[in-house]
């Protein structure tokens, strides 16, 4: 019963951890920068003035996907890592985590 609550509390403090983590993620030349919580959740998004130009809106917005992905792809493994460092701290040992 003891080691349930003890995997319950750490499992809370990574979730506690998670949500005051920021990634951030940005395109070539910085024109877009794009932050992510750890809960993966998308936080903000800053373009450059230069990228702001309606003849380069298709540059935009596929720069504004790649970069969101990139973030998003970084909150995944940053989350993966925390969640494997738990699980081993708990004495938890699942194949492929």
């Amino acid at each position: 019963m003891f080691d349930q609550m003890k995997a319950v509390l750490k499992a809370r403090a990574v979730q506690n951890e998670l949500k005051k983590t920021e990634i951030d993620a940005a395109s070539r030349e910085d024109l877009v920068k794009v932050t992510v919580t750890g809960e993966l959740k998308l936080k903000e998004i800053n373009l450059a003035d230069a990228i702001v130009d309606i003849n380069r809106k298709a540059e935009l917005e596929r720069l504004i996907q790649t970069t969101v992905a990139e973030a998003l792809a970084r909150a995944q493994q940053i989350a993966a890592e925390k969640t494997r460092e738990a699980m081993k701290d708990m004495g938890v040992n699942i194949p492929g985590l």
